[in-house]
């Protein structure tokens, strides 16, 4: 029988408090007041058999409700492949530690090389790092990649149609670091144009953060958008869904200079939210400004491919006064989860899956406005699979029923806006079933008038 890990014997302690000189465990936290220690019982229970544990959990587990999603908003319920699991739970992946010995790492460095190349084609952008966090700190990152590419430049616009938890993260870290956040307004769902062009031409401009697609699903048009920054000094920032970038416009096609986004729509389980994996693309020209592990190809003195940390010493990841990095092993296993993904997939794949996606949530879009208590919250604007609408329904009320029918019915972004999602992972028997719940609802509201 194997073990992932392996306890401390008494031998093991025994040795270890000899060679610190002391005589028991205790002896190790004789510096921690008297008041500050726990002296009552554990409440630990009984010993249990192996069996007994596995029932116990089991029973644990049933009390677990499985929601049918139509929920989005930053995080997606696509259908993970099976056999990702099977390869991200072996040892030497599962186990393995920031590849600072390329000697001994070229497994982990060859997968975050291939994670790179994934990444930036699927972007347009010319490089890619090993990845980040998430999507959110990754946004503030390239926030502070702006700031650092314009030097005396110290103001950064931010659309109001970005998620509101990634704009919340950018603002942390903007105050922390002396950077002034200024908001775009919105108009009719989009980023106002003519409120872009009259702060971006204030002076003191360094880069502009724009979504694609934005908060509520849609497309928005940005022809012209990277000239007007580039004119005026300053980066343009495309936050994106990593999967729509699948069938829409790259961030390269609209001309952006960074590009950031959370890659966990590239199949990753929605976890209760997290571990997720955020990634960034930039251009050649800005590769050193770049937080972050970058790892490149190239030949040992053999002459056999090998592959590398580059362009960064290893200092700038360990001391905190000086790092410009936010990566932990834990996330770079996602970044592997994304790479066999990807490779799954391939490009009809990742067509395939926003196909369906798209189909299923303007078939939903279209059945909850026919019933008249509906209406798209900006129906004259171009959406994927996620949309808002708005609705003279009591949506927390909706949302309970729903719920109780084991449906989680979308994100309640407004009194009166329900933003909702499908993905490939809904089949139209479960679209069905949330409409035929609004239906009731709508009759027994309709019951009580």
């Amino acid at each position: 029988m194997t073990h992932k890990f392996f306890p401390h014997t008494p031998e093991d302690l025994k040795a270890m408090l000899a060679r610190c000189g002391e005589n028991t465990l205790d002896d190790f936290y004789k510096d921690v007041p008297q008041e500050l220690l726990f002296k009552g019982d554990y409440d630990l229970p009984n010993a249990m058999s192996e069996l007994e544990v596995r029932r116990y959990f089991e029973e644990l587990g049933s009390y677990n409700e499985v929601m049918t999603c139509f929920a989005g908003a930053g995080c997606y319920d696509h259908y993970s492949p099976a056999v990702i699991n099977n390869i991200i739970e072996r040892s030497e992946f599962l186990t393995s530690y920031t590849p600072y010995q390329a000697e001994i790492s070229q497994g982990t460095l060859q997968y975050i090389f291939e994670y790179q190349s994934m990444m930036a084609e699927l972007t347009g952008m010319e490089v890619s790092n090993a990845s980040m966090y998430d999507g959110a700190t990754a946004t503030a990152e390239a926030m502070m990649m702006a700031i650092a590419n314009a030097k005396k430049r110290n103001t950064v616009l931010v659309s109001s149609t970005l998620n509101p938890r990634v704009v919340e993260v950018v603002k942390t870290y903007a105050h922390f670091h002396g950077v002034n956040i200024v908001m775009i307004d919105e108009k009719d769902g989009v980023t106002c144009r003519a409120d872009f062009e009259a702060k971006v031409a204030c002076g003191d401009v360094a880069g502009v953060i724009v979504a694609s697609p934005n908060y509520y699903g849609i497309l928005e048009d940005y022809t012209g958008w990277a000239d007007l920054c580039h004119d005026n000094k300053a980066l343009l920032i495309m936050n994106c869904v990593a999967s729509a970038l699948g069938v829409i416009k790259t961030p390269a096609e609209w001309g952006a200079d960074i590009a950031v986004g959370d890659g966990q729509s590239l199949g990753l389980p929605m976890n209760f939210g997290g571990p997720y994996v955020g990634f960034l693309c930039t251009s050649k020209k800005l590769i050193r400004k770049m937080p972050g592990r970058i790892v490149g190809a190239t030949r040992d003195v053999d002459g056999k491919r090998t592959f590398v940390l580059t362009l960064q010493a290893r200092e700038q990841h360990i001391r905190r006064e000086k790092a410009t990095s936010n990566i932990c092993s834990n996330e770079s296993l996602m970044a592997l989860y994304v790479t066999i993904y990807l490779a799954l997939m391939g490009k009809q794949g990742l067509r395939e899956v926003n196909e369906m996606g798209y189909s299923g949530a303007h078939y939903l879009a279209e059945k909850l406005v026919e019933t008249g208590k509906f209406a798209l919250a900006f129906p004259d604007k171009p959406f994927l699979n996620e949309f808002a609408l708005t609705t003279s329904l009591n949506i927390d009320a909706l949302q309970d029923m729903c719920m109780s029918m084991g449906i989680q019915a979308g994100v309640k972004i407004a009194d009166d806006k329900l933003l909702l999602c499908v993905t490939e992972a809904r089949s139209k028997a479960e679209i069905d079933a949330l409409i035929e719940n609004v239906q009731y609802f709508i009759e027994k509201e309709e019951e009580n008038q």
